[in-house]
């Protein structure tokens, strides 16, 4: 394993860490969404693009189990990384 592979957080890790998933406008493409993840306290964690999520977690627009969806993908794609700020 490369060492600059990316290690997820267990899922429990996960669901214990995060408070609220966001989706917003990138501050920086206006024209583009991002999934934003926030601890449970408020703090920004990490974001996630908004279509790659969509596209890897297997969601269609009118898909009315989208937000669960989305949350399980993110809570198993949390990057250990997010423990460090």
């Amino acid at each position: 394993m490369s060492e600059d592979a990316i290690r997820f957080l267990p899922y429990e890790e996960a669901v214990r860490l995060v408070g609220d998933i966001r989706e917003e406008e990138d501050k920086h493409d206006p024209d583009q969404r991002i999934l934003t993840v926030y601890s449970r306290e408020g703090k920004e964690l990490c974001w996630f693009d908004f279509d790659e999520v969509m596209r890897d977690a297997g969601v269609r627009t009118n898909d009315p189990a989208a937000k669960e969806k989305v949350t399980e993908y993110i809570l198993h794609h949390l990057a250990d990384w997010v423990l460090e700020g």
